[in-house]
Order: C-alpha cells, then sequence, then structure tokens
C-alpha cells in the first residue's frame, strides 16, 4: 500500500470512528435538543395566536415553561413589549378633554401571579378556582416590572388608565390593595366582573366594557394584555400590545 493508499485508510478508519461516537451520543442529544425547539416554537405558536385555543402546557414543556417564566427572556420580551407600546403612546396627541384612554388587564400584565404558579405547576395543573382565590385575597402579587414602567409614563402622558380584569366584584377591595402596594396608582376605573358579568366569555366581556368607555366619549388608543381575549372583539383600541404569557388561555 502506498502513501496515498495509507492516509486514505486511516482518514475512512477515522471517520467510521468518529460517526460511530455520534450515534452513540446522538440519541440522548437530540432528544433534548428537540425538546428545545419543539417548545420554544410551540410557545411562539400560542403567543401569536396561531395555535388558537389551547388547554394545557405540553408536558414535554414543562420545565421549558418554568425556565422562561422564571429567566431573563420572560422579562426581556415584557420589557420589549411594554416599549413598543411607550413608542406608540408619544405619537398621540393628548388632548386636554381628559377623554384619551389606555386599557389594562391586570393578571399577567400589571400584576404577576408566578408565585403562585410557581407552586402550581406553571399552569401544567388543573386550575383551581378556590387556591386562585385564596392567593388573590393575599394582595401579595408583585408588579411586572416593565408594565409598571409603562404605566407610570402613560400617566405623566396624561393619559386617562381604565383597568378592566376578569376577576369578580367581591375581589375588588383585595385588588386595589393589591395594586396599591405593588406601586400602582391614580388609575381612572377599576373594572370587575358584576353578576350579570358571570359566565361570559372574556373576549365578549371585555368587548363589551370598552365598548361602554366608547359610549362615554373616550378614544382607547392603547391596550395591554396577556390574552387575546384581552385585545380582540369589538371596541378595541387603535393599538394592542400582546405581552407573553405561556401559561394558560382564556377565550
Amino acid at each position: 500500500m502506498g502513501s496515498a493508499g495509507f492516509l486514505l485508510a486511516v482518514t475512512l478508519l477515522i471517520s467510521h470512528a468518529f460517526a460511530e461516537s455520534i450515534i452513540q451520543i446522538s440519541p440522548h442529544r437530540k432528544t433534548r435538543v428537540d425538546d428545545g425547539l419543539y417548545c420554544d416554537s410551540w410557545r411562539f405558536s400560542v403567543e401569536t395566536n396561531n395555535a388558537g385555543v389551547w388547554y394545557s402546557i405540553p408536558s414535554r414543556c414543562i420545565p421549558f415553561v418554568e425556565d422562561y417564566m422564571n429567566g431573563d427572556r420572560y422579562l426581556s420580551d415584557s420589557q420589549v413589549v411594554s416599549s413598543y407600546g411607550l413608542d406608540f403612546a408619544n405619537t398621540v396627541n393628548v388632548s386636554s378633554d381628559g377623554k384619551d384612554a389606555w386599557v389594562f388587564d391586570i393578571d399577567e400584565t400589571l400584576l404577576s401571579n408566578l408565585p403562585y404558579y410557581d407552586a402550581h405547576g406553571f399552569g401544567s395543573e388543573i386550575f383551581d378556582e378556590d387556591s386562585f382565590d385564596e392567593w388573590v385575597d393575599l394582595a401579595e402579587a408583585p408588579a411586572l416590572p416593565a408594565s409598571l414602567k409603562l404605566y407610570n409614563e402613560l400617566k405623566q402622558l396624561g393619559f386617562k388608565i381604565f383597568l378592566l380584569t376578569g376577576r369578580s366584584e367581591f375581589q375588588r377591595n383585595v385588588t386595589g390593595k393589591n395594586l396599591l402596594f405593588s406601586g400602582y396608582s391614580g388609575w381612572e376605573k377599576l373594572i370587575l366582573r358584576g353578576p350579570q358579568d358571570q359566565g361570559k366569555l372574556a373576549v365578549v366581556y371585555k368587548s363589551e366594557k370598552r365598548q361602554e368607555l366608547v359610549n362615554e366619549g373616550y378614544r382607547i388608543h392603547g391596550s395591554s394584555g396577556d390574552q387575546w381575549s384581552d385585545l380582540q372583539g369589538f371596541a378595541v383600541a387603535e393599538r394592542s400590545f400582546k405581552l407573553p404569557n405561556p401559561m394558560y388561555f382564556i377565550a
């Protein structure tokens, strides 16, 4: 065998050994990579509403959602969305008539219930209304920093701020207490579900409440929420800003 043939044989032998080592480790590595890619794509799909109605986090994505919600990406995504909101707000010629409005959802928009969901599987468990109400009663949900900043900037610009939540009327006092505790103040009106609103889809209930504001002469320039049902329907804002929430879906 000449030197060229010898080098070729050695090269093939090394290549074969390297390929075998990849084959031996690739099944484990491929599983980890595929879970991460799949779950990131799943999150993208639910955030952009391409998935439509969805009921639970895929079991393989529970660790991904936990890492996302507790990590820098969730805070960064929220900051980027809020910065776009502020950019838009700065283009509005706020009138002296006091009728330029911005509507905020509360849960996972102004207030973060992450301490609750940290103890309840980040949305992977069946929702327990009683245990969530107990958490709400504590009035200890922290502010989402990006939203608090946007909220205060909007007040300085002269917007009237309306808080439109799916919480029920009996939670008014603890909700107001929690908002103040977390740094929010000066809202125009806090709107909660009354007896006549129980059982309505969120998109219907919130559309009706926005329509009432429009009927009162308010111009709804912006709306911020973590659910598409916070933002869609009728009497919608001029611009809507969807905050991230891969933990649950509300129609």
